[in-house]
Parts: C-alpha cells; structure tokens; sequence
C-alpha cells in the first residue's frame, strides 16, 4: 500500500502562507523572467488561465479580474516543502520525495483506518505549515497517483467523483463496482506515465478511460508500446512494479541554464553568466558525491525576438574526472570563447556536466606533472570546495563565488528579470516578517 501526499496548488499555497490576503484572489505564479504562468490557483483556472500561459497575454485580467501574478520565489517554496515533506513522513515506514511537492509513502504494516490517518495527516500539515493537501492511496504507486488526481479532482469539481473521495481517496476501500465507475469516468490521460503523445495513441486505439486501459491486453500493447506500458496495466490492476526509492537516485547529467532578464550583446557579461552556472552545476555535482568528464555549454539568441539568429554549442572533455568548482568554471569559459560570435542578442545560456561518475572512481595514468603537486592537488581541492560549500549553504548562495562571475553587489544585466518577487519570510533575516501587538 501506498500513500501520495501532494501540496494544492504548491507555490500558490507557499505564497498564501504569508499573505492571507491572496485567499479567495485568482493567483499565478510566473517562470523565471516573469514568462508565463508555472501554477495557478482554483479561481486562476475558473478564469481560463492555463498552465504555460504568456503572461502578456493573461495580465488584462489584473484589471478586468484582479488577477494577481507573482514570480517565482523558489528558495521559499525550497523551504516550505522540506517542512512539508518532514511531517508528511510520519504517514508511514518509508518516504520517497518525488518532487518539490510530492511524496510517496509506503503504508506497509500500518494499522488502523488508513482514510483517518490521512485525513489527520492533511490536518497537521495545513495547521503547522498552512499548506492545503489531498492524500491518494492505492495497492501501487501508480494507483495512489492516479488516487490524488481523483481526490483533487472531487474537492475542486463536485459532480464528477463522490464528494467521499475529495481531499483523501482510498481506492482499496470501493468496491468492485465502484471502482470501475471511477476508472471510467477517469481519462486514460490520467494515468502516471501517459503524455501528449502516448495519450493520442491510446484514443486512436478505442483506449478513452483508466477503465479501459486496465481491461485492455497487456501482451498486444507492451509489443505496441514496451514493457514500460506493460508495467503501467499490471500497475493499474494492483500488481506492484514500480519500488519505492528511499535514496533518490543520482543524476547521470546536471545543466544549469537560464533565460537572461534583458538580451546580452557583448562577450563579458557572457562569461559572468557562464561562469555563475557552471558554479552551480558544481554545487550539485558534489552534492550528489559525482564527478563530471564533460562539459557542454550553449549560447543562443531568441527566436521570438526580431534580429539575427545564432545558437551554438560545444562539449569539451576533461583531463580527468572533476567536481572542481575552478577545473569547472575555467572549461566552460573557454567552450564559451570558443562558440561565441558578435553581432548578436544573446537570450539564454546554459552548463551541462556530463559523463558522471562516483567521487571515488579515480582515473589510473600516468603522471607527466610534479608527483608532489599532483598528490597534493586532489585533497587540496577538496577540501577548499567543502570550505566553499559550506560558506555558502551558511550565509546565502553566491557568498564566496569565482572572480569571473563578476561582483556579486553590481547589478548583471544577464539577471533574470524578477519583478513580482516577494520576501523570502523563512530563510533571510531582513525578510521575516513581524508579528507587532
């Protein structure tokens, strides 16, 4: 038995926490640039507003609707779902983050009534960190995701589902009949796994319903689709294939890549940009314990704007294997001299650390440098990238940074143009806010 906790509406929510006012008001969370709508609330979707929408084609609602748009405060969200994630874990055994608000828990040998259980769950959670949740729980992990989507669904559109099913569905508590009443009236797009294309495939083979793929043949569709969907039926029928990962597993490849807040003409505040996201791949390089043997970076222009167009990328290979902020930064810099042309407005840019490998795989050759300085530099390097990290997760990111990110006080134009940002209430001191008697 499983358990998925998800946040409504998450970044809404976050920012809900803070500022009651914004209850009851159509709110939408932008991407970064302040692009497009990356989460809504209920009243944002009873507007019309979709997820991915250009905000230039949705901000005349502020006056017709009093829409209110927000960018993205991702350190804030960061936090609320750690404290989310945190107290959800006493549902069960064993947790699995799934995303930023999402988590698997696995109900195995927990007693009792398990709709209960949730429900005090929800309760605790919206008492000690205000963030609204729907609990879904099924004999496998693809039908306890398919159960939030049913418990969102019966709280926000009543008429669909039994309102019993709103907030907590249990889907081993209906009966045979019930259940499939549900699944039929539940679309096959749905269920965890099918996309855009697969879901069209799906419809073209008579497959509408949950219902309908669960009753079709699994041998016909895993020769049509692969094992991946055959796992997917077995899943939908009760048949658990998918574990719970208690340890994310490590990414194979890292990226950090941004859209800039104005358009970049000339080479410096390029090499800042660049430099500033090979660092932060790096972080995440060695907070998964990997080692890169590659590095890509791109640049290119936008292609909804007016003017020449130019996108290019390169991949250089390292010496040897490295989590080395400097070995890094350095790398990327030269990939970027390397594919950088004037006479261009540059839009985005981006790192890509590839060819990962653990930490403590070393790379056996021999050495045409100083053996001194060679068996000096591995642990030297370490140790000053501990030292970085660990100055920088204390007193806030870019604290300590490489030189040719630029200063950290100047304004970048490269900066990603974040008009709408609120505090961040639980992680800055000047941003905590004051309750005054």
């Amino acid at each position: 038995m499983y358990a998925l906790v998800d946040g409504n509406n998450f970044y809404v929510s976050c920012e809900r926490i803070f500022r009651p006012s914004l209850n009851a008001c159509p709110v939408i969370v932008l991407s970064n640039n302040d692009g497009c709508a990356i989460a809504r609330s209920n009243e944002a979707k009873a507007l019309g507003v979709a997820m991915g929408a250009p905000w230039f084609k949705v901000q005349h609602l502020q006056e017709s609707a009093g829409l209110v748009a927000l960018s993205a405060n991702f350190t804030l969200y960061g936090d609320i779902s750690q404290r989310m994630m945190t107290i959800a874990s006493g549902l069960g055994p064993k947790q699995e983050i799934y995303s930023i608000d999402e988590s698997f828990v696995e109900l195995r040998g927990v007693r009792g009534n398990l709709i209960q259980r949730a429900h005090t769950m929800r309760e605790r959670i919206l008492q000690w960190i205000g963030v609204p949740t729907c609990i879904g729980i099924g004999a496998t992990k693809t039908l306890a995701k398919l159960a939030n989507h049913i418990a969102k669904t019966a709280e926000r559109k009543p008429g669909l589902y039994p309102m019993e099913l709103a907030q907590v569905c249990n889907l081993e508590s209906l009966s045979a009949s019930e259940l499939k009443d549900v699944f039929q009236r539940t679309d096959v797009s749905e269920v965890w796994g099918v996309g855009r294309r697969l879901n069209a495939q799906l419809k073209a083979s008579g497959i509408e319903s949950v219902w309908d793929l669960r009753e079709s043949s699994t041998s016909a569709l895993r020769a049509r689709f692969g094992v991946v969907m055959e796992r997917t039926i077995r899943e939908l029928q009760g048949h658990a294939c998918i574990d719970l990962e208690d340890v994310p597993a490590h990414k194979k490849e890292i990226a950090c890549t941004r859209s800039f807040g104005q358009a970049v003409v000339s080479l410096e505040p390029l090499v800042q940009a660049v430099s500033e996201f090979a660092s932060r791949a790096a972080e995440k390089l060695r907070r998964q314990h990997s080692q890169a043997s590659q590095v890509l970076v791109f640049i290119r222009t936008s292609p909804f704007r007016s003017g020449p167009q130019y996108s290019q990328s390169v991949t250089l290979p390292l010496l040897r294997p490295s989590a080395d902020t400097s070995t890094l930064v350095q790398t990327a810099v030269l990939g970027l001299r390397l594919i950088y042309q004037g006479g261009f407005s540059f839009a985005k840019a981006g790192v890509m650390l590839m060819d990962l490998s653990d930490e403590g795989v070393e790379q056996g050759e021999l050495s045409l440098e100083d053996e001194r300085l060679e068996q000096a530099k591995p642990a030297h390097c370490a140790q000053l990238m501990q030292t970085l990290d660990r100055l920088n997760q204390r007193y806030g990111r870019g604290t300590l940074s490489v030189a040719s990110s630029g200063i950290t006080t100047q304004h970048k134009i490269w900066s990603m143009r974040q008009e709408r940002l609120t505090p961040r209430y639980t992680t800055a001191w000047a941003d905590m806010p004051i309750a005054r008697a």
